[in-house]
């Protein structure tokens, strides 16, 4: 059996999930329009020290954007487009496939997607370095280089997501894993900051011998070859080229001993559990959290909080704000920008609402239920806003402490809460009507970071215009508090609050109408 049914299979569920819904159409094309800005510009960038004949800044350059590539690979489909479960291995399990099969048809499907495309076109930029620094020779090393890195790159990403399924399906474990990988995902950015300020102020005879450290390594090592042969370390070719494909070929036998697992999704019941004791309260007390009303208002509220602290998906959100947010101000202070740490604090507000960013998604058919009940629109938005408050705003707080009080300027905590607030309030305003208008569902998976096939980067899209729109509706607040001087620190909490909830209150009455105008095909689109 050759891996050409697996090429044909990916792209027609793709083919599938676009046909007759112009909304997806041109979340991909957009999409495709921002892989192919990517690709040109990568290209341009490691072309760069080519073009310029600067061989030093090729040997920084190259290994180490390189190595950030392989990561943004393993850690960024956690972060904001997910993991492409299009052919999850769960789908073979009842199918003859073998398993040498299965493991090639997996990976040439895995290849066949814009992010691969992209990353080939960007990394070819590379090659054009080592033609112009080396010749032909240098050329043929960095396109071996170039090719072996992104098959490393998919090994990489595949066989971490199969051997974390078992695991993944276990309720411990998997919040366990979730929580650990989220955090592990969101510090990315913060310490690409931190190492970005750090080498800024490092001398370039330092930055070099990180560089050629890094180069060594198996996320340095493939982009690297075409510098070693332009240098005349021919004999560092072979070397390094041995080191991806051993890496790349034990990372192939570990997604071989654990892709049966991930196709079986077995998972052991664990040890006894302990007994509590009976709970005398009433139903509905049960139910509902404490301080809610009595009402539908506060069973929905209680009911999305529940879902929020218990469902992996929604957790692994809330740690990847909360990392975010306190480690990302953190890390430009150390970095050496400590001005722009209150900046990128806002920028946290504005991620903040994004986890509402496909809220029905979560659900899938299960919407169907307040569908029937007849739940209004309007009272579905302020409940599902209001649990999600519950979690977000106290790392809010949080942030607004953390970044002041790093920055020497307790006194400044209460308008910065206020700015946060506010930026929430309106990134609340302009995600609620996009997890209608461009509601998709979620794969039948229990992993928190998988994702159904029809273009990851398509489908964040609008999440990502909705937080550049947060942060650019903010501005007038922040002219405000220049101009207003100290008297900023008195009233930026109100007129902070007051911003957000005005803001909040118009996206919620127009995510209401169009909720009670498109119900059935919002739960079609959840339900695909």
């Amino acid at each position: 059996m050759s891996v050409l049914p697996f090429v044909r299979l990916k792209l027609r569920i793709t083919r599938n999930g676009l046909r007759g819904r112009p909304a997806r159409i041109a979340m991909f094309v957009v999409g495709a329009v921002f892989a192919g800005l990517f690709a040109v510009g990568g290209y341009l960038i490691f072309a760069l020290p080519g073009l310029l004949e600067h061989s030093r800044s090729a040997g920084i350059l190259l290994p180490l954007g390189g190595a950030l590539l392989m990561l943004a690979w393993t850690f960024m489909p956690l972060l904001f487009f997910g993991v492409d479960s299009a052919l999850d291995p769960a789908q073979f399990a009842l199918l003859p496939v073998p398993r040498r099969t299965l493991l090639a048809g997996l990976s040439v499907a895995a290849l066949i997607g814009l992010p691969a495309l992209a990353t080939l076109v960007a990394t070819g930029g590379m090659v054009h370095t080592a033609a112009r620094l080396g010749g032909p020779v240098a050329a043929v090393a960095a396109l071996l280089g170039i090719v072996s890195g992104l098959l490393l790159c998919v090994a990489l990403s595949r066989s971490v997501t199969s051997a974390f399924a078992t695991a993944l399906r276990s309720r411990r474990s998997r919040d366990t894993a979730t929580i650990l990988l989220a955090v592990v995902a969101a510090s990315l950015g913060p310490a690409q900051l931190l190492l970005l300020g750090l080498l800024d102020r490092a001398d370039w005879d330092t930055v070099t011998m990180i560089a050629q450290v890094v180069g060594w390594t198996p996320l340095g090592a493939p982009w690297s070859v075409g510098v070693d042969a332009a240098s005349g370390r021919l004999w560092a070719v072979p070397l390094k080229l041995l080191i991806v494909l051993a890496v790349a070929g034990v990372l192939v036998w570990w997604w071989s001993r654990t892709i049966e697992q991930a196709m079986l999704g077995a998972s052991t019941a664990g040890g006894r559990r302990a007994t509590t004791a009976p709970d005398t309260r009433r139903p509905v007390e049960r139910l509902l959290l404490r301080g809610l009303p009595r009402n539908r208002f506060g069973a929905l509220t209680s009911r999305e909080a529940r879902y929020w602290w218990r469902e992996t998906r929604r957790r692994a959100t809330l740690v990847t704000l909360g990392v975010v947010g306190v480690f990302l101000p953190l890390s430009s202070a150390f970095g050496g920008a400590p001005e722009g740490a209150g900046g990128l604090a806002v920028v946290v507000g504005a991620i903040a609402p994004l986890g509402l960013a496909n809220q029905f998604g979560y659900e899938g058919s299960a919407y169907a239920t307040n569908m029937a009940t007849g739940v209004p629109g309007r009272l579905e938005v302020y409940s599902r806003a209001a649990a999600h408050a519950l979690f977000t705003v106290p790392i809010l707080l949080l942030v607004a402490l953390v970044t002041e009080v790093s920055a020497g300027k307790p006194e400044v905590v209460a308008a910065q809460f206020g700015t946060l607030l506010a930026t929430y309030g309106v990134g609340l305003a302009l995600v609620l009507p996009i997890s209608v208008w461009a509601a998709y569902p979620q794969p039948d998976t229990s992993g928190p970071f998988a994702l159904s096939s029809g273009g990851g980067a398509a489908k964040a899209l609008p999440s990502l215009g909705a937080m550049l729109g947060a942060s650019i509706a903010t501005v007038p607040l922040l002219i405000a508090g220049f101009l207003l001087g100290p008297a900023w620190l008195w009233v930026g909490l109100p007129l902070g609050l007051a911003y957000g909830a005005g803001a909040f209150w118009l996206g919620a009455i127009l995510a209401g109408r169009m909720i009670d105008r498109r119900m059935p095909e919002l739960l079609a689109a959840v339900s695909a």
